[in-house]
């Protein structure tokens, strides 16, 4: 038969650094380190305010997006569910018992006699010491694991939004540089009619000016409505969000050349690493927990009898005592193995989210650095753009070319505009995963009630 070994919690297989955590996270009784918490979720209260960015929503209004985000409720409900289950571990599993018994006894003899019996116990199982402390323990690590959930919820929900108000920046840049390209073909256009009616240009020229423009506007119907499509997706989601009459052009700072230092802040402040931690802790309790379930707890109790109608009377105490079996082995070798995967998932969450750090940084460095390359371009062509444009009015060159010039212009701001507004979302994202953006940990005095000691 295959011998299983037993391991307490800290003997479980965990990663580096992850025991130091655990064993920070509880002190020396088995309780929440209530300071520590503190330092892992700040309240949002004491980060204070932070100016609002032109280019993000107020700070006024994300704080109501994220309290109302139904991800956020959820999380909030989970925590709630995690401190019921902690009252209920650190109430026990066992409860008082009542029985009772009535009975008939008959007695064979002549004539023969009944009697009416009644039998009365009241008893109760008693949890072992150690058990209960460890039930403290396991809930709450439970109550630990819901609060950085509820900070995964927001955080999640923060990323969300984001995005969405960077898709809706992208449509709406798109749309305004298409309402520039028509206005100045619809200029130019002008332009050659009245040349075309003066007899000064070719009725060939007119034609390609109103197919120029005729393009321009069929591109700007198409931007306008994805604009007005990733608004209406804005305002469904997030109702308290109000968006701005036109995009403001804000140019994405650098972020510095230190890449490890945004990997530590990264890693410092990740809520999804933070919950894995804090399952992994629990399974370790978890596993302690099934170890000390194998000592069985005993059940004693008083019992009350009234026999043959009162004739005889009987009081006493009872104790039972289950007998343990392999199941009770086979329940903390499951425990330990699950304590050992937990570890292992979080080792693989922790490599997973260095790589997506070290990733986030070198993506936010290069989109700026292609936002740099595209705007100088940009300036380029406008001014040939312009000079082409000048060129033909002088009558120095054709109107193909210079609707080319102007095509081209055109196309490298588009282009300059997105990768602007892309550098932008890579470096709010890369402030926003190291907590440097918007107050991601909500435990404030609406969730005070959640912090236990």
């Amino acid at each position: 038969m295959k011998r299983h070994t037993h391991c307490s919690p800290e003997a479980a297989t965990a990663p580096v650094g992850t025991t130091s955590f655990a064993q920070r996270l509880f002190n020396a009784r088995g309780r929440v380190n209530s300071p520590l918490l503190m330092m892992l979720f700040p309240l949002a209260a004491l980060a204070g305010p932070a100016a609002d960015a032109p280019d993000l929503p107020p700070q006024a209004q994300v704080t109501s997006v994220l309290r109302s985000s139904p991800m956020v409720s959820a999380a909030g409900a989970m925590l709630e569910a995690e401190e019921a289950r902690s009252r209920r571990l650190a109430a026990g599993p066992h409860e008082w018992t009542l029985r009772l018994t009535d009975q008939q006894r008959r007695v064979r003899t002549t004539p023969a006699e009944r009697f009416n019996e009644v039998d009365v116990a009241l008893e109760r199982a008693l949890r072992l010491p150690g058990k209960g402390e460890l039930d403290r323990q396991l809930g709450a690590a439970g109550i630990a694991s819901a609060k950085i959930g509820r900070g995964d919820a927001l955080h999640e929900a923060s990323r969300a939004l984001l995005s969405g108000w960077f898709d809706w920046l992208r449509e709406q840049s798109s749309a305004e540089q298409w309402r520039k390209q028509r206005d100045v073909l619809a200029r130019q256009a002008g332009v050659v009619k009245r040349r075309v009616e003066l007899g000064d240009a070719p009725r060939l020229e007119k034609l390609q000016a109103d197919a120029a423009l005729a393009q321009a506007e069929a591109q700007l119907a198409q931007a306008e409505g994805r604009a007005q499509v990733t608004a209406e997706s804005l305002r469904r989601l997030y109702p308290a969000l109000k968006l701005p009459d036109s995009v403001p052009e804000v140019a994405p700072e650098a972020v510095g050349q230190d890449a490890a230092k945004w990997v530590t802040a990264i890693l410092e402040h990740n809520h999804e690493l933070g919950v894995a931690r804090a399952e992994s802790l629990r399974a370790r309790v978890g596993a302690s927990r099934a170890e000390a379930e194998r000592r069985p707890d005993p059940s004693v109790g008083v019992r009350v009898a009234r026999e043959r109608d009162g004739e005889e009377r009987l009081i006493g105490l009872t104790l039972s005592l289950p007998l343990p079996g392999e199941g009770r082995r086979a329940d903390a070798d499951a425990a330990v193995a699950s304590a050992q995967a937990s570890a292992h998932r979080e080792a693989g969450i922790q490599r997973r989210i260095e790589a997506e750090a070290a990733a986030l940084y070198r993506r936010t460095t290069a989109a700026r650095a292609g936002w740099l390359g595209q705007q100088a371009a940009a300036e380029a062509l406008v001014r040939s753009a312009d000079l082409s444009e000048r060129a033909w009015q002088l009558g120095e060159g054709s109107l193909s070319d210079t609707l080319n010039a102007r095509r081209l212009a055109h196309e490298a701001r588009l282009a300059a505009s997105l990768a602007r507004l892309d550098a932008s979302e890579a470096r709010y994202r890369l402030l926003l995963d190291a907590h440097q953006l918007w107050a991601l940990d909500m435990d404030d005095d609406e969730h005070g009630e959640h912090d236990h000691p």
